[in-house]
C-alpha cells in the first residue's frame, strides 16, 4: 500500500487528540480526510507530515516507516504539504518563494537552475504569474502554497484545508486544481478539509474523524448517507 496509517495515537497531556486512527491510501488516489472542527484532522495530518511525533501507531509510506521522523526527512521521502495559513516570504518574488521550497524537497541537492525550473513549472500548473507576494488575495495565496509544495517534487501531497477563506467559485477552482495536479503530475493526494460539499465531488474515498477517532470511511456517496456522519455535521435532529 502506498500510504498506510495504523493505530495512530497522539496525546497532549491528559487529552487524546487522535486515538487508534487507521486508514490506507492507494497510489494515484485522492483521499478526503474530513470532519468537523476539533475532530483531529490537523493532528493526524501533522503526524503524517512529521510536524508531530506519534505516541503510538505507525505511518508507512511506500513500505518504509516515516512516523516519528522529522519533517525534513518526511519531505525527502517524497511527502509534500501545504499549510492552512500561507506564510510566504514577502520580500521575495513568487518565483523565489517557490524555488526556495524546491531545495527542501525529495531532491535536496538541486542546482539553482533546476530549482527555478521547477518553480516556474509549478507556478504555471497552479495558474500564477511571476509577481510580488504583496497584494495577493486568499485564492492566490492558496495557489502559492500549492506551488511551493509541488516544487518539492512530492509523490504524496498533503493538502491542508485548501478551501479556507475562499468564495464558492474559488472553492470550485481549488478543487479542480487538485484534480488537475493528480491528472497531470500523477501525485497521490490526501486532502484535509472540513467543508464537505466541494470536496466530495473530487475525492475517490473519504475518511471521517470525530473526536479523534474514525467514524466512517468509504466512497463519498456512501459516507454522505452515513448516520454518524450526518449527526456530527448537522446534529441529531437533522438525522432524525
Amino acid at each position: 500500500m502506498f500510504l498506510q496509517v495504523s493505530k495512530l495515537t497522539k496525546r497532549f497531556g491528559g487529552f487524546t487528540a487522535v486515538s487508534d486512527v487507521s486508514f490506507e491510501v492507494a497510489e494515484g488516489e485522492i483521499l478526503g480526510l474530513i470532519g468537523p472542527n476539533g475532530s483531529g484532522k490537523s493532528t493526524t495530518f501533522n503526524l503524517i507530515a512529521g510536524a508531530l511525533k506519534p505516541d503510538a501507531g505507525s505511518v508507512r509510506f511506500r513500505g518504509d516507516e516515516v512516523g516519528g521522523l522529522p519533517a525534513y526527512r518526511v519531505a525527502h521521502a517524497g511527502i509534500g504539504r501545504t499549510y492552512q495559513i500561507p506564510r510566504p516570504f514577502k520580500k521575495l518574488s513568487l518565483l523565489e518563494n517557490v524555488a526556495l521550497a524546491a531545495f527542501y524537497g525529495a531532491n535536496s541537492r538541486l542546482s539553482r537552475e533546476k530549482a527555478f525550473e521547477l518553480a516556474k513549472d509549478s507556478l504555471k500548473l497552479v495558474g500564477l504569474q511571476e509577481t510580488k507576494v504583496e497584494g495577493l488575495g486568499a485564492s492566490a495565496l492558496k495557489k502559492l502554497e500549492l506551488a511551493r509544495a509541488l516544487a518539492t517534487q512530492p509523490k504524496l501531497l498533503l493538502a491542508d484545508e485548501s478551501l479556507g477563506g475562499l468564495d464558492h467559485a474559488e472553492m470550485d477552482g481549488a478543487a479542480d486544481m487538485l484534480a488537475r495536479i493528480r491528472a497531470e503530475r500523477g501525485v497521490t493526494i490526501v486532502w484535509v478539509e472540513h467543508i464537505m460539499g466541494v470536496l466530495m465531488r473530487v475525492v475517490d474515498r473519504c475518511v471521517v474523524l470525530d473526536h479523534g477517532v474514525v467514524i466512517a470511511q468509504g466512497k463519498p456517496a456512501d459516507v454522505a448517507k452515513d448516520a454518524k456522519v450526518i449527526e456530527v455535521y448537522l446534529g441529531t435532529d437533522a438525522f432524525a
